[in-house]
């Protein structure tokens, strides 16, 4: 009967400390996210600014012609 304690015991410890590494990879993957967010929002910025140019030249063109 001991054994079968022991056995569970071992068991527990072993599931138990199989699962406390999981925090790091989800860390990771939010990371990624994160920079891929930034990416995503510096590139619309930029295409922004882009047409807000294109306008303020045609307006520039229509005012003058």
């Amino acid at each position: 009967m001991k054994k079968v304690f022991a056995l569970f015991a071992v068991a527990g410890m072993l599931f138990t400390a199989s699962c406390g590494n999981k925090e790091v990879s989800e860390e990771s993957e939010i990371e990624v996210i994160i920079e891929d967010t930034e990416e995503a929002t510096e590139e619309a910025v930029d295409s922004i600014e882009e047409a807000a140019e294109e306008v303020e030249a045609e307006v520039e063109e229509t005012v003058e012609g």
